[in-house]
């Protein structure tokens, strides 16, 4: 019992992080696209900024900590199916959301953060990184959704 509460809150978790890209992926980016270029590349530059407080990095990591703690328990407790479906959707997130974050998301805002919204690159900059920021967006959308149907599943299936 106390284990299913740990995958339902950890697959809540992996909702409300791919709400989060949602969010930006379906209007956000899209509002953003619609101002000027060196307007939407300025807003960005101090959304990802402000992005970055203690309850944002929380739920981002906290996330990643519980699906970590889902994965090796159920790893270390096989149970066939059921487990191989915790450790799927742990993965969904640890992969779609974090290491995509790190390896694509966070390198494209520092080069973002580097440009100058006033300079004559900076049209060009900004669609760039608007259309490869948000595909990479999407990716974490759907991996954060995709994590939490799986972890809830095994509960709902009465697999864990």
């Amino acid at each position: 019992m106390r284990h299913d509460l740990l995958i339902v809150a950890t697959a809540i978790a992996c909702a409300a992080m791919g709400g989060v890209f949602f969010t930006f992926s379906t209007f956000v980016m899209q509002a953003l696209r619609r101002l000027p270029p060196a307007q939407g590349m300025a807003a960005m530059q101090s959304i990802n900024v402000t992005a970055v407080t203690p309850i944002f990095m929380t739920a981002l990591f906290g996330t990643a900590a519980a699906c970590l703690v889902v994965g090796v328990r159920a790893l270390i407790d096989w149970r066939g199916s059921p487990s191989g479906l915790l450790i799927a959707g742990s993965l969904f997130y640890l992969i779609g959301a974090i290491v995509v974050t790190i390896a694509f998301n966070v390198p494209l805002n520092n080069a973002l953060a580097a440009g100058d919204p006033s300079s004559g690159e900076a049209v060009w900059l900004w669609m760039k990184y608007a259309r490869q920021w948000t595909a990479w967006n999407h990716v974490r959308t759907a991996s954060g959704l995709i994590a939490a149907a799986l972890l809830l599943w095994t509960v709902i299936s009465g697999g864990s």
